[in-house]
């Protein structure tokens, strides 16, 4: 059996911090094999940058994926293509900078991971999650043992959808984005694991990992603002998964939070 913990969004400061304190002994308690996080909102709430995926890395993390906020960041989009650990969405245009996929190894067992960016509610150029998703699975199935599918989507039911298109043909298809963690962790019929949501990392006195008052305040007289990132209530949020390594099945997976 093998265990892999993905990470949700890293918010800031705060997020970057408690990963740094909270993993390594994470790592050792669960005899984690396999740790992805998903880092997009690290710097400062928004992208990411070279020094700060380091660092991340540098803590025990063995893989960055990012999201819709990928290229906010000024010249991430050179600094990207130095980083053998980091990949961007799979479905973004071809001519995007970076890796689309990753594979990583343990105890001579074989991970792959991508993330597909959804479509509903997103603005960014992006193709159909579904069929990159069909396209990538065909691309890695001969290089690895397992694939571990991030949906990075607004809408709940696009992420379903894509878990029920994809149960049996993957490990894990797991959500990420919306910032709140869901109830719905499960074992799909044909053994794939799913969540809509694995949560952030990050301060959860906040809304969705900003300070509360200049957000509410928007919404209600609609008048921009500068949203910080929040520092309280700080926690982890990921998700736990077990694998088969005879099957490359999910056995199990679970919602994970530890608190600073």
């Amino acid at each position: 059996m093998l265990k892999l913990l993905f990470i949700g969004d890293i918010v800031g400061r705060p997020g970057r911090d408690i990963v740094a304190e909270r993993l390594a002994r994470i790592r050792q308690e669960h005899a984690l094999d396999f740790v992805i996080a998903n880092a997009e909102n690290a710097a400062a709430g928004a992208g990411i940058t070279e020094t700060i995926a380091k660092s991340i890395l540098g803590c025990g993390v063995d893989a960055i994926t990012l999201g819709d906020h990928v290229w906010d960041q000024r010249g991430w989009e050179n600094e990207i293509t130095q980083m053998e650990r980091v990949c961007r969405p799979a479905n973004l245009p071809k001519s995007n900078p970076g890796w689309d996929h990753l594979i990583l190894e343990a105890r001579g067992f074989r991970v792959a991971v991508f993330t597909v960016l959804g479509r509903t509610f997103m603005n960014m150029k992006a193709d159909c999650p579904f069929l990159c998703a069909d396209r990538m699975i065909a691309q890695l199935r001969p290089q690895c043992d397992a694939i571990i599918v991030e949906v990075h989507a607004e809408a709940t039911s696009e992420k379903q959808a894509l878990g029920w298109h994809l149960d049996g043909r993957v490990t894990a298809v797991l959500g990420t984005h919306t910032h709140v963690p869901t109830a719905d962790a499960c074992l799909l019929p044909k053994g794939t694991a799913f969540i809509c949501d694995v949560g952030m990392t990050g301060p959860y006195a906040s809304v969705l990992g900003r300070e509360v008052k200049p957000v509410v305040e928007r919404f209600l007289d609609g008048m921009p603002r500068r949203f910080e990132v929040a520092t309280e209530d700080v926690r982890l949020s990921g998700a736990m998964i077990e694998i088969g390594a005879s099957m490359a099945r999910a056995k199990k997976i679970e919602l994970f939070t530890v608190r600073a």
